[in-house]
């Protein structure tokens, strides 16, 4: 292998670990970005709160980078760390119970918080406001719906087909049969289709809506067109 080769060679979990028992921050904060987003979206899907899964996020990875000696590479490091952020989730909806704090079916958008990578677009690239509009309201029905599934379907769906994990690692993460993944994916899809199919009727009602200001305006630019003809 040349200098060159081994400079670019990428490391593998095993060392990424060391470095950061050897409180190496740049591996620590590699690890970081690279899982962010994986992570928040494990939490959120226990969790239903933005601001909270965030909190979560950020306890599990202080708790990974106390514990990190303790990785053995017998599992991906993302899966370990899946755990950790797991197990956080879970000890935060277990005091919410204890505390008798009402969780909201409806709890806030994903895309409230702060990440700038998310929804942005590609440099260059420009998206009319109704456009782009249309899309926020889509997502955040998409996002209602997905909290909506029983936890364990939701948990399994976010890995599955918004993560895009394999049945296996998402069963690593989970710990759980793989064929239980693909059961819990199953019926996800199928609750999720289900409610998507009844807001898509309602609004099926209600489209190329004419009443209302397209209504007056076509009526008021023929009138005057009339009047026009007719002086």
């Amino acid at each position: 292998m040349t200098a060159g080769a081994a400079a670019q060679r990428q490391p593998d979990d095993a060392e990424l670990a060391r470095r950061i028992a050897g409180r190496d921050e740049r591996a620590f904060e590699a690890v970081m970005r690279e899982h962010n987003r994986m992570l928040y979206r494990l939490a959120r899907s226990i969790l239903k709160d933005d601001a909270e899964a965030e909190d979560a996020v950020q306890e599990a990875y202080f708790s990974a980078y106390r514990n990190i000696a303790g990785f053995r590479g017998g599992a991906k490091l993302s899966t370990w760390l899946a755990r950790i952020v797991i197990n956080e989730a879970y000890g935060r909806l277990r005091k919410r119970k204890q505390a008798a704090v009402v969780v909201p079916l409806e709890s806030a958008r994903i895309g409230s918080d702060s990440r700038p990578e998310e929804g942005i677009m590609v440099e260059g690239t420009e998206e009319r406001p109704d456009a782009a509009a249309l899309r926020a309201e889509l997502r955040g029905l998409l996002e209602r719906r997905i909290d909506a599934l029983p936890e364990p379907f939701r948990i399994v769906f976010v890995l599955r087909d918004v993560e895009e994990m394999s049945v296996e690692e998402a069963a690593d993460c989970l710990d759980i049969p793989a064929a239980t993944v693909r059961t819990r994916a199953f019926r996800a899809r199928a609750l999720l289709r289900e409610s998507l199919s009844r807001d898509l009727d309602a609004a099926t009602v209600d489209a190329f809506g004419f009443a209302g200001q397209r209504c007056d305006r076509i009526v008021a630019n023929v009138l005057e067109r009339v009047r026009q003809s007719n002086s």
